[in-house]
């Protein structure tokens, strides 16, 4: 057992890691299924929305100009010659004194060029009173009014919502290519470790992290390929790394420098221990690897180790090799301290905080395995290296969890 002689500064480490994980190729995606992915590439419209003039009320179309000098004592009468209907068009021409029934949505019969409001029109028999004159293009949505051809719909770099794809395939995009959702392997290392769901038994413990690492990669875009726990063991620790087949790993535990702590020299053996022990409170045992070029992140077995060392390395990669954004996932307010939080100059300190009437309440900085803490607080606040902590009444950043 040693301990970590010198630690690497968290801004070094996040540089590192800007450099070196990249987004992952792309992949073609049906449209209808594509909510949540990342764009690719910018995506232009190939047609017109709506392709056609088309009614955008319940009425009658007719030609606006030929309604001017209607009045209600000396109304103008028109006849109705047809309908027009959504997908079923007029099929003749509007001529003098004539007008069409229309529906919302239906194309603009051949001739007309404004819509009367049916709750506007006196209806007697087949001939329809106008009593006000109706302007050419009232009540009409033009030809390319929501959408022109050769618009820009979606930058790359989009994140597709539910309203999105409803764009994409209203002008006929019905496929898209978009950043490949990084899978992730989550190991856990502990010879006192039971499966999620067990039961506490005598000294053993239960895996609370890996189903909490899950739920930050899905949270991130990734999808968990495996989740398992590993013994201490380092012929049994050295195959499971081994056998990791996704574009990431997490491994959790074995990351400091006790006897049974394998990770490090395992990652050593079979690509890159890039970083071992870094300059923060919790998770100064993190590390990060490199195994065939994909990133390794060695997380901390303490619970709130694990969860700091994941949002500030991990996280932002995942995010990254999606096609998303590094920044923090989390919204963010300023509001001013209850009390202090003390830390120590040269290394970054992760606060987990209340809100409690408008003012943030620390809760603890250490306790790396309570938690609990987590639940308690409502976020977390940043202490940078080069502070000593923030004082009673100084303005903070809370990164709220929910």
């Amino acid at each position: 057992m040693r301990g970590f002689r010198e630690r690497a500064e968290v801004a070094d480490v996040e540089a590192m890691l800007l450099r070196r994980v990249a987004a992952l190729a792309g992949e073609t995606v049906e449209t209808i299924g594509a909510s949540g992915r990342i764009l690719c590439e910018r995506i232009s419209s190939p047609v017109a929305v709506p392709a056609f003039d088309r009614s955008a009320m319940d009425g009658y179309a007719l030609r606006g100009e030929e309604t001017f000098g209607a009045e209600a004592y000396s109304p103008l009468r028109l006849r109705v010659i047809g309908e027009s209907l959504p997908g079923r068009a007029f099929a003749g021409t509007v001529g003098a004194g004539e007008t069409v029934r229309i529906m919302t949505g239906a194309p603009m019969p051949s001739g007309a060029d404004a819509v009367l409001m049916a709750e506007d029109a006196t209806v007697d028999g087949d001939h329809l009173d106008i009593a006000a004159p109706v302007p050419p293009k009232k009540n009409v949505s033009a030809c390319g009014e929501d959408v022109r051809a050769g618009d820009v719909l979606l930058e790359a770099g989009r994140r597709l919502r539910p309203q999105d794809l409803g764009v994409l395939l209203s002008t006929g995009i019905a496929q898209v290519l978009v950043h490949r959702r990084p899978r992730v392997d989550i190991l856990v290392t502990g010879n006192e470790l039971l499966p999620a769901g067990a039961a506490p038994q005598g000294h053993r413990i239960v895996d609370a992290n890996s189903p909490i690492l899950q739920a930050l990669v899905d949270r991130d875009g990734g999808e968990v390929v495996r989740r398992d726990i590993v013994a201490d063991d380092l012929d049994t620790l050295r195959a499971a790394i081994r056998g990791c087949a996704g574009d990431a790993i997490l491994v959790s535990g074995g990351s400091s420098v006790g006897k049974e702590d394998f990770v490090p020299q395992v990652v050593g053996e079979l690509g890159e221990l890039a970083v071992h022990g870094i300059a923060m409170r919790p998770s100064s045992p993190a590390g990060v690897g490199f195994i065939g070029g994909r990133p390794l992140f060695l997380l901390p077995g303490n619970p709130v180790s694990c969860l700091c060392a994941y949002d500030f390395f991990a996280g932002p990669s995942i995010r990254a090799l999606g096609g998303r954004a590094r920044d923090w996932p989390y919204r963010s307010i300023v509001l001013p301290l209850s009390r202090k939080i003390a830390s120590e100059s040269g290394r970054v300190d992760y606060a987990r905080v209340r809100v409690v009437d408008g003012r943030v309440e620390p809760l603890m900085i250490s306790g790396a395995s309570i938690l609990s803490s987590t639940t308690r607080a409502d976020g977390f606040v940043i202490v940078p290296r080069d502070s000593e902590g923030f004082s009673a009444d100084d303005q903070v950043t809370v990164h709220l969890y929910g």
